[in-house]
């Protein structure tokens, strides 16, 4: 499978900004903070250079693994202690580009951050075409254990599609029997996740975060409002509810109108993922075009 030119150059142009809102939003992120003001400034940053978020920016911290993005009026602030994952998806025309970094403000778990990063590395210098996904997944494992840690293993790496964030293949960060192999043109997301804990997650309470999964007749007119709104401006990437408060002013109404549309799964709800042992967690990402002979970085 070969990109053309355009799609190669959309990936790129993706992975360019995604690597730079990355680490702008490094830059912004001090203890005493507001998460809030790290989401809007990394996003308004993505769209003001012609391209649009894949997913809202993830700011998930300690135990918490993924899908902690804050809420509209969310005044959460960096901890001097916290554990911070930054997650940045970009998309230019539906092509799509995910990095996440980890930052630790405690001084404390230096070790846990170079394992997630020395298993990114070492599975990145791992891919091509060919590569078998186990042993990609007994590559990460390999490395965190040998930093004394776990990996995440219902957390993996994934597949990249037009406007599909995760695209139908899993990249494992354990080893599996899967024997499926990595193709040429294939983009990549590999992310591995490393934790004190057991080195599972669960879901938490809090959401922030849905994606559209079809469209579904519903008796409510906000909700079908919703829908539309949805449909047109995110398709089926996720969006965060914060990002609705604009068109839909009412809580009331958009959290029912939300509501009917979980129920009826017009909608998918991403609640945030924590380590089911509250061990601390790091993560490390990157995307990757997957080539003959190695693996093209493409957020860099």
């Amino acid at each position: 499978m070969q990109l053309e030119a355009k799609e190669l150059e959309a990936y790129e142009r993706a992975g360019h900004i995604a690597h730079s809102a990355l680490h702008m939003a490094k830059g912004l992120t001090k203890p005493g903070v507001k998460l809030l003001e790290i989401a809007e400034k990394t996003e308004a940053y993505i769209i003001e250079q012609g391209a649009k978020p894949a997913f809202p920016v993830n700011l998930s911290a300690n135990e918490a693994a993924a899908h902690y993005t804050p809420e509209k009026d969310d005044a959460t602030l960096v901890g001097e202690k916290d554990l911070l994952k930054i997650d940045v998806g970009v998309h230019v025309d539906g092509f799509i580009a995910d990095n996440a970094l980890t930052l630790d403000f405690s001084g404390e778990h230096g070790k846990l951050v170079e394992a997630s990063e020395n298993a990114l590395n070492t599975a990145t210098s791992s891919a091509k075409a060919g590569a078998k996904l186990s042993d990609l997944g007994a590559a990460v494992e390999s490395a965190i254990k040998g930093f004394g840690f776990r990996p995440i293993e219902n957390l993996t790496g994934h597949l990249l599609g037009r406007y599909e964030l995760h695209a139908g293949l899993e990249i494992p960060n354990i080893a599996t029997k899967d024997g499926r192999a990595l193709e040429e043109g294939q983009v990549i997301a590999i992310e591995p996740f490393a934790t004190t804990g057991q080195g599972r997650v669960g879901e938490a309470q809090k959401v922030e975060i849905f994606s559209l999964v079809e469209s579904r007749p519903t008796r409510m007119r906000e909700a079908r409002r919703l829908l539309s709104f949805v449909e047109s401006n995110y398709r089926t990437l996720p969006f965060a509810e914060r990002w609705l408060r604009e068109q839909f002013p009412s809580k009331l109404f958009l959290h029912s109108a939300i509501r009917e549309l979980v129920l009826s799964e017009a909608l998918e709800q991403y609640p945030v993922l924590k380590e089911v042992k509250s061990g601390m967690v790091s993560q490390a990402e990157l995307t990757i075009l997957v080539e003959r002979d190695g693996a093209r970085i493409l957020t860099h």
